[in-house]
């Protein structure tokens, strides 16, 4: 199964598939749009195209677990995206994703321009990755 997972922002929003086998999750690409309707119809042209079977979106959680405006927002996303492709959707707790991503991108040394290209389509990867390790538990 392919599996493509969505981390919603207002004005990037970041992309991650997974491999066939549901093991590793690998940075995609990063949209830049800011118009709702354009943004799902981008989406599902990807979705559509790469063939994939599941999308998982991020639902930004507050840290005490609570959901607000952001969340109601991904969620309406979600919705409409299932609708526009007829695939799957699943939402994936992403508190903490974009902080992770920041940090890998330290670590790597990555900044300015680079690192504002790509930490959309890392926090994407880190939601799909924390899914299927959910899903596939290390023995």
């Amino acid at each position: 199964m392919i599996i493509l997972s969505v981390d919603l922002g207002k004005a990037r929003t970041g992309l991650a598939i997974s491999d066939i086998t549901e093991t590793l999750a690998s940075p995609l690409a990063q949209i830049s749009e800011k118009n709702p309707d354009r943004l799902i119809e981008r989406v599902s042209n990807v979705a559509l195209a790469r063939g994939v079977d599941l999308i998982i979106v991020g639902l930004p959680k507050n840290m005490d677990g609570t959901e607000g405006e952001s969340a109601e927002y991904s969620r309406d996303f979600a919705k409409k995206l299932k609708e526009k492709t007829g695939i799957l959707v699943r939402m994936q707790d992403e508190r903490g994703t974009t902080i992770t991503a920041h940090n890998y991108l330290n670590a790597t040394n990555t900044r300015g321009i680079k690192r504002k290209n790509v930490v959309d389509s890392v926090a994407a990867t880190i939601i799909l990755q924390n899914y299927l390790d959910s899903k596939n538990p290390k023995l």
